[in-house]
């Protein structure tokens, strides 16, 4: 005979929490590695006029738009970090949640940044076709970004 085990909230809680932490952990070890070795030297050419990592210090948001709006993301980063873990609770759909844990994952990352460092590390730089330099960004934006378009097309 087959006994259903009967799931609670903090099961069901359980694993994205954990996915979360070594998400955050990943982020902030890029970080560390990125402030120790990168911050010395400036920046590395990894593929030749395409992928270089690249320290910058991000005291905005995506492309470095809000600059010096520390205090802002922070409050703004409280508020949807809450509405996401709402939001994650009332969805039964696994993309979604996935989508959810990898942005509140790098919500999180970026906040740790801002909190005890006043800004954010960014090291991932492309230049495309031999001129366009894209913004330099780190592990938490990707976070953020795919979470975003996972979250986008699984609503669609």
């Amino acid at each position: 005979m087959y006994i259903m085990k009967k799931k609670t909230a903090e099961t069901n809680l359980l694993l994205p929490m954990i996915a979360c932490i070594l998400l955050v952990i990943t982020d902030q070890l890029t970080k560390w590695l990125t402030l120790e070795r990168l911050k010395p030297i400036g920046q590395i050419v990894m593929i030749d006029d395409f992928f270089f990592l690249t320290y910058v210090e991000n005291r905005g948001a995506a492309f470095g738009f809000l600059q010096g709006g520390r205090w802002f993301f922070i409050a703004i980063t409280v508020l949807i970090v809450f509405i996401a873990i709402f939001y994650y609770i009332k969805e039964s759909c696994k993309p979604l949640r996935v989508s959810v844990v990898m942005i509140i994952s790098g919500a999180v990352g970026n906040f740790i940044d801002r909190l005890y460092r006043g800004f954010v590390v960014d090291m991932l730089h492309f230049r495309f076709f031999g001129n366009y330099d894209f913004a330099v960004f780190n592990f938490a934006d990707m976070l953020v970004v795919c979470g975003t378009i996972l979250l986008a097309v699984s609503i669609l």
